[in-house]
């Protein structure tokens, strides 16, 4: 079993909160990191239909068998079930009760907030990292296995052939999952908007050409892209700005949580595909900045990222916020760095000259350029 890098956050906050909040795609590992969390109280599966049945019939009598506490796997699609579940944890103060699970960040976010503010905690877990990879010793010496991998759990520990498990997950998610979340009946045009999301990654977002594109107008776009978000299957990038440029482009940037499914979406089958696919770039670029965000919630950090680019197209891949200071990371494929990959971030520093930068690429060598800016070879995002 590939240990789990929240662990510490999760066993930390169920000191703190009487109950635990775990959000994150399907298949990310929730129930076997719940399961470790508590190992001696009982589990329940709300999308065993009985079950839930049981729940929406009498939520009152169904929590009264779980009085010591339980872990709640799925539990947004008993939405009631968080009424009675406030009750309990306001009679009872204690640490630790309960873990709740959910694979809709939205769903779950709005019953806690409204239902069991300042009594759960909530931490996102995500598919496996590099960084956990490469600690249970499974990691890979060329980035683009990890990149056609991805990260889901079950590949990895089953030894599973990506394109195979990976085309199961798409059908199964779009042809069971949003019926149950949206009611979209043009499921034809729903499939064609997320292999169509594909192909913006790494890319601002036009949601226009996108709405055009899929057939279907702007307000359902922004529907569907969030859809998307609070099922972990995109996140969107914000531009940085501050005081110091007005001029700067409003568009997110739209990502993927796993390089596996985005190349899957791309159909790009093999290394030999995708070294010489014309996304390239923004493929591994979208690796990164995923390795760097899944670290920050492995360890619990929620400080922001952002892009920054300004109207005459001075561009930076990710900003960071690190103890209230910005860094600035650029990321390039090739393997050797020159002075034209340095020319966002030379820019960037005219107007932070005290901003930290780092250069991604995909060599093998740390090249420090000057004091404040250095160039780090992909295995190093298990640092940043």
């Amino acid at each position: 079993m590939v240990p789990r890098f929240i662990l510490p956050e999760a066993k930390q906050a169920l000191t703190q909160f009487r109950a635990l909040c775990i959000t994150g795609p399907r298949q990310s590992g929730k129930t076997t990191l719940s399961k470790q969390l508590f190992k001696d109280k009982p589990y329940v599966n709300f999308e065993n239909p009985s079950v839930q049945h049981e729940a929406e019939l009498n939520p009152e009598a169904f929590l009264k068998q779980y009085r010591n506490g339980a872990v709640f796997d799925e539990v947004q699609r008993v939405p009631h079930i968080f009424r009675y579940l406030q009750e309990i944890l306001d009679n009872n103060t204690k640490r630790g009760q309960f873990i709740l699970t959910g694979s809709n960040n939205f769903l779950l976010q709005e019953q806690v907030s409204q239902s069991l503010a300042g009594r759960a905690g909530y931490l996102s877990l995500l598919p496996f990292s590099y960084a956990e990879l490469v600690n249970a010793k499974l990691a890979e010496k060329e980035v683009n296995k990890h990149i056609l991998t991805g990260g889901y759990p079950e590949i990895w520990n089953e030894k599973l052939i990506p394109g195979t498990w990976l085309n199961s997950y798409v059908q199964t998610y779009v042809q069971r999952d949003v019926r149950l979340l949206r009611n979209i009946t043009n499921l034809a045009a729903f499939s064609r908007f997320i292999y169509l999301c594909a192909n913006y990654a790494g890319q601002i977002l036009n949601r226009d050409e996108l709405a055009k594109q899929t057939g279907v107008d702007n307000k359902t776009i922004l529907a569907w892209l969030g859809l998307l978000e609070n099922s972990y299957i995109i996140y969107l990038l914000q531009p940085w700005y501050n005081n110091m440029n007005k001029r700067i482009v409003k568009s997110p940037k739209l990502y993927f949580y796993d390089t596996g499914l985005l190349s899957h979406l791309l159909g790009i089958k093999s290394i030999t595909a995708l070294q010489k696919h014309a996304a390239y770039g923004s493929i591994f670029e979208n690796w990164v900045i995923t390795e760097i965000k899944k670290n920050n919630f492995n360890a619990g950090l929620n400080e922001g990222m952002y892009y920054f680019r300004d109207s005459i197209g001075n561009e930076v891949d990710l900003i960071m916020e690190r103890d209230g200071e910005p860094m600035a990371i650029e990321i390039k494929a090739g393997n050797k760095a020159d002075s034209n990959m340095l020319r966002g971030l030379k820019y960037w520093q005219k107007l932070q000259p005290k901003s930290n930068c780092i250069l991604v690429n995909g060599g093998n060598k740390t090249v420090s350029v000057t004091e404040t800016m250095n160039v780090m070879p992909w295995t190093e995002v298990v640092n940043i």
